[in-house]
This record gives C-alpha cells, structure tokens and sequence, in this order.
C-alpha cells in the first residue's frame, strides 16, 4: 500500500493556515509583551500570570508529541490497550504535583526545580539537577520528538527526514527563542485543542466503519481491550512493572522535570498552580481513546477486509489517515501531527534556556543583567536544537520508539525522583545524602543504560520498568544512609520546604465551592479508578 498522504488542495490550505497561525501567535505574544519590564522572568516564567486553564492545556500539549501520536497507535495495534498506562497513571502523579510538590514551589518563589533543591538541600545538589535536567531535556523530550516527527513525515509527505527535522526545527524555535514562556503556553493551548481534534476525527470515524465499539470488540482478542495484564500476556508490561516502576518514572516526569512543571512555575497563585495539574489530568483521559485505540480499531478494520493488510506496525497511524478520512479531514490531522511535534520541542527548549540561564550561567556571573540573561537563553536554545539534531539518528537503534524513550526515563528518573520524595516527605533528608545520591544513582543508571544497549552482548534482560524500581530503591537506601551519617543542618527556609505530615498539604488556600481543589482531585481519582475498574 502507497503510504504517502495524498493531500488535495484544501489539505494544504489547512496546514499552511496552521503552520502560519501557530509562528504568528507565537511571535504576537513576544510584541504585547515587550512593552512592559522585558525582566527574565517575562521571558522564562511569563511574568508569573498563568493561570489553571493555560497550565493545564500547556502540560498536556508538551506532553504529548507525535512519538505518542504515532507510537501508541502501533502499540495499540500490537498489544491493545495496555500502553495506555502511560496516560492514565499520570492522571495520579498530576494529583501528587498539585497537592504535595506545587505549593513548595510557588511559596519559594523559584524559577527552575535545580534552584528548589538549593534551597532544599545545597548548591551542589541544585548544580547535579541542572545538568541532568539539560541532558534530558535535549535527549529524550526534543532528540525523541525531532526523530519520531521526522520519520512520520517522511512516511506521510514523502519529505526528507533532514529536511523536514530543519523546517520544523526553525519554525519552532522562531517563535521560542523570540517570545519565551508565554509564547509556548498560548500555543500550547492552541495546539492542544487541534490535537484533540485531529485524534478525535480519527477514532470517530474508524468505530463508524468498524461497526461502533461492538463490532470493534467482536473483531479483536479481548485481552487487547484490557489495560492490565499478566506477563503472560504482555511480557514488556505486566501489571506489577506498571504499579511498581511508572511512579518513579511519574514522579520525575511529572513532579520534578523542568520542561514539564515550569508551566506551573509560571502560575499566577497557589491555586492555579494546584488546579492546572488537575485540569490536565483530566484531560490525560483522552489519550487512550484517542492514540491508544485506533490501534484497535485498525486491528479490528484489518480483520473486517476494510482496510488492507501492512507488516510494519509503525504505518498505522498512516494507514488509518490514508484509509478513512475525507479531503479536509487529512488536513487537520495533518496539522495534529504538527502541533504534537512542535509543542513538545518548543516546551523543552524553553526549559533549556531557564535553566541553562538561571542556574549555570547567572552562578557565574552574578551581576548579569535581565536583557544578558534572555540573550544568553536564546544563544543556548539555538545550540540545544543542534545537539538534539546530532542525537536524533541513533534513536533507531531502539526495537520502538515508544519503548525506547521509557527506557531513557527508567535509567534517568530513580536518583531525582529519590532525592524530591524524601526531600518533601522527610525532614532528616540531608544535603550531602542528596549530592551522593544524584552523582552515584546517575553513574548507576548510566551503567544499566549501557547494559540495556548492549543487551546482545551482555545478555541484560530485566524490562526497564521493573530496573527503575530496583535503581529507586538502591537510591533510596542510600539517600536514607547518608542522611544518618550526614545529617541535615536545616535553615528556616529548608524547614519550611517538608511537609510536617501528608495531611498539612490539603490545608492550603481553594476557591470555595466546585474549584476547591480537594473537591476536583477527589472527583479525578474516584473517575481514574473507575476506568480502571472497567478496563482491567
């Protein structure tokens, strides 16, 4: 089967009028906001004005990425829907980033995660974060997303994987490296709603001509409809690599990853910054319906004769698009996949600059001015883009992307996610017990990343998962030891920064009324549990 997109003028008309509408939001964001301070944290935090709606939209957008667009519907074509546990699981830690993670940072005023671990802990904590939150920034959110985007649109236009990684790499870091935080917010937003709709246009019309979710059913094994399995089943994720090993991944993705929390950095108050996670995770719902299952519903379409047979998994998306949707509609899932790949590097470039500005570069030369700050981000946003791009290629070595970007997390998350946990849950957690634990559990995560790569010759067989728990309770003994050993000498403001119980994190300011955020969090796990329910 031909699996190039064939896009009749009205198509191009609706991606050019995208591309052109998302680099001039971005650009006209910069403009209304150069006439006021132009201070740093204009640029890297929008002036701290975000509020619930723009946060919540903004997480979800830089989450999502056409590696999920892409690889989840050939997960979902493989192994059904139990991938999907990436989405909803999230749905738990956004509640954890609200309640216990998002009022330390917003009463401490900080600007990046690396500078609430000074204040937590020491310099040489915050100095170890920030250099692993670059490296991650650059490798797995822009380094994945440039590849993953670059392959699809080879697939579906036919467009060079090189030229079309340095097309989207200038249109994305134009009005990023112009317009900063808020330009990556308000097109976030817009390119959340597109998504959704790209995805949705999919799904819809692919349970219509599977014969609705009946018919659908009656064409697949009903294990492939199921969200959790035995090992038996899914060898790659069982059930308990999924309870046992995605919080620590959750907690560092979620809690404790700088591309992704400054947008609640950027929050205007408290209470937007505890409603922004919320809102997300109520909208982490959608991606199981809308990534994961067309894969099913391709499977299922397949097995009906309506749709042709393919051998390589990864054309399913394009298989779906190709098969099902009318002139116009390709257009606009054309735009999703566009949207997906530009928000994510957008938001990782930006969190690059932040750190790279505020927590390596004004540490040595401390009487840098605002306008040297913003020069120095942009600099260093336009060089992360090139190391992405250097990087990208060797992703292929991983048997899927999806796979291979949750292996990079596994062997990154365990020392950071070690080191916030008990340094909001414990107050005996002790700077030097953090430092060993980040430079060690790195060098350690390191190692079994290089196990896992040379699997055929070292014969590594433990799922990456399942290595993430084992490295997060090796970093969490050692965490506690040294923290005996070197106890913590605490100033008013560490102090301030544990929680003297988990019950003091409820206590916090709320809107009265449907916006208490008690009231929201409790309606969003009572609602993921009982998808659960359904689903397993």
């Amino acid at each position: 089967m031909d699996k190039a997109l064939r896009l009749a003028w009205p198509d191009m008309v609706v991606i050019c009028v995208y591309l052109a509408g998302i680099v001039g939001l971005g650009l006209w964001s910069w403009k209304g906001r150069r006439s006021r301070t132009g201070s740093s944290r204009e640029y890297f935090l929008a002036g701290g004005t975000l509020r619930w709606p723009i946060i919540g939209l903004a997480l979800f957008s830089t989450n999502i990425s056409t590696t999920h667009l892409v690889s989840l519907a050939q997960e979902g074509y493989v192994n059904g829907l139990a991938y999907g546990n990436f989405e909803w699981m999230a749905a738990f830690l956004l509640v954890v980033l609200s309640f216990f993670f998002a009022p330390f940072y917003i009463r401490s005023r900080v600007a990046t995660l690396p500078d609430f671990l000074e204040k937590r802990y020491s310099r040489a904590s915050r100095d170890w974060l920030a250099v692993l939150s670059i490296f991650s920034a650059i490798f797995i959110h822009i380094g994945f997303s440039l590849y993953t985007g670059a392959v699809v649109l080879k697939g579906l236009f036919g467009i060079p994987i090189n030229v079309s990684i340095i097309l989207t790499a200038v249109l994305t870091g134009l009005y990023t490296i112009v317009g900063g935080l808020l330009a990556v917010v308000l097109t976030e937003s817009v390119q959340t709603v597109i998504l959704i709709a790209g995805a949705a246009c999919v799904v819809v019309i692919g349970l219509v001509q599977a014969g609705g979710w009946g018919g659908m059913a009656a064409s697949v094994e009903p294990v492939k409809l199921t969200i959790l399995r035995t090992a038996a089943e899914t060898p790659s994720l069982p059930w308990y690599a999924v309870l046992l090993g995605y919080p620590v991944i959750g907690l560092w993705y979620w809690c404790a990853d700088q591309t992704i929390v400054q947008r609640v950095l950027g929050a205007k108050d408290e209470r937007n910054a505890r409603l922004g996670p919320l809102f997300a995770g109520f909208i982490k719902i959608l991606p199981v319906f809308l990534f994961v299952l067309p894969g099913v519903i391709a499977a299922a379409l397949v097995r009906q004769g309506k749709l042709p047979a393919f051998s390589d998994s990864a054309d399913t998306y394009s298989v779906l698009i190709n098969g099902l949707l009318p002139v116009g509609l390709k257009g606009i899932v054309a735009a999703a996949l566009l949207a997906a790949l530009m928000s994510t590097v957008s938001g990782a470039l930006n969190s690059i600059a932040t750190l790279f500005s505020l927590d390596i570069y004004k540490r040595r030369h401390p009487a840098a001015s605002d306008r040297q700050l913003t020069r120095i981000g942009r600099v260093v946003t336009f060089a992360a883009m090139v190391a992405a791009i250097l990087w990208s290629p060797l992703i292929s070595h991983f048997q899927s992307i999806f796979q291979g970007i949750t292996a990079l997390i596994c062997y990154i998350a365990p020392p950071i996610t070690a080191v916030f946990v008990w340094g909001v849950f414990w107050k005996r957690a002790s700077a030097k017990a953090a430092a060993v634990t980040l430079s060690a559990g790195s060098i350690l995560g390191l190692a079994v990343f290089l196990l896992d790569w040379f699997k055929a010759t070292t014969g590594w067989r433990i799922p990456s998962m399942m290595a993430t728990f084992y490295l997060f309770g090796i970093c969490s003994l050692v965490l506690v030891a040294v923290s005996y050993l070197k106890p913590q000498i605490h100033t008013a403001e560490s102090e301030a920064l544990v929680w003297k119980n988990p019950w003091a994190a409820v206590r916090g300011t709320a809107w009265a009324g449907l916006f208490d955020y008690r009231l929201v969090a409790a309606v969003l796990v009572a609602v993921m549990i009982g998808l659960y329910l359904v689903f397993a």
